[in-house]
């Protein structure tokens, strides 16, 4: 069944995403900075709304890709933001990666004018974006999650109700932890092989069957062995949510070693000038460590 929805924050995933919806048959009404993702996506249909107020005025469903708390925050919250202008009964579904605190406190905001809130991030990068084979993680009310899980099924391929808010977000941020820290290990790995001679493509078609491979290894090696670092997500968005796993962890009392080691070498890489490379860009820390480079023969 189609539907009116608003979609805010169009960027490397959030356009694609908004783009599969229209050609769902929905009715959408978007807003966004990036006036070139705009144009993308009224060309294809879509109808602009001059601010999240104006957005929720006149859409069922809103959904926001954000790239942080504040900004979601900001939009859902805010004087001219979704809740000024949301309908009793309609639904806000958060698809950006935030930490389980502001999730939990954006609900309660929402339930307090009969509105809907869903932490629904996604994992899969862009390419699953634009195929919509994401992974979506949903938290929130049983009840709201089957309202609006057919629209996420428009987005994604494998959609999971969690548990209640927050859920979703949490489940995300152990999704990064496991994404990030194996392009770690993989980058060590190729740069030990890169530094021993041997050939890299053959060494990754020999480990690609075993226990070593992995959807993360068949993802990266073949992008960094032709040092394509181009964004599917950028090491930018990748240092904030583990910036939110280290802050999560230490609220509810977990050591996270690895994490934290990994945070260390996002903020290397930031001073090194990499922010806005792909995460795959990661092997870039261990190549300038060993003095050598990681290439395809």
């Amino acid at each position: 069944m189609t539907k009116r929805i608003g979609f805010i924050g169009l960027g490397i995933m959030g356009k694609p995403m908004a783009l599969n919806l229209v050609k769902a048959g929905h009715t959408l009404t978007v807003n966004d900075l990036n006036q070139d993702a705009l144009q993308t996506l009224l060309e294809a249909g879509a109808k602009k709304a001059h601010s999240p107020r104006e957005v929720a005025e006149n859409s069922e469903i809103i959904i926001t890709m954000l790239p942080a708390s504040k900004h979601v925050k900001s939009v859902v919250l805010g004087d001219n933001g979704i809740l000024a202008g949301a309908k009793e009964g309609s639904i806000i579904i958060d698809m950006s990666s935030i930490t389980p605190a502001v999730s939990k406190e954006l609900a309660e905001d929402a339930a307090k004018r009969g509105v809907g809130f869903l932490d629904a991030p996604v994992s899969g990068g862009e390419p699953k974006a634009i195929d919509g084979t994401l992974a979506i993680m949903v938290g929130g009310k049983e009840d709201v999650f089957e309202e609006a899980k057919s629209v996420l099924f428009d987005m994604g391929s494998a959609v999971t109700l969690v548990g209640d808010s927050g859920c979703g977000v949490t489940a995300k941020l152990a999704n990064q932890i496991i994404v990030n820290l194996n392009i770690a290990a993989m980058s060590e790995a190729l740069v030990l092989a890169a530094k021993a001679g041997i050939d890299i493509e053959k060494m990754y078609q020999a480990i690609r069957g075993g226990l070593a491979g992995s959807a993360v290894l068949d993802a990266k090696v073949p992008l960094i062995l032709e040092r394509n670092f181009a964004p599917g997500g950028t090491i930018a968005i990748n240092m904030k949510d583990i910036t939110n796993v280290m802050d999560t962890a230490h609220e509810i009392g977990v050591p996270l070693p690895l994490s934290s080691h990994l945070l260390e070498i996002f903020h290397a890489l930031k001073v090194d000038g990499k922010l806005m490379d792909d995460h795959g860009g990661i092997v870039q820390y261990y190549e300038k460590l060993a003095n050598v480079e990681v290439r395809g023969s």
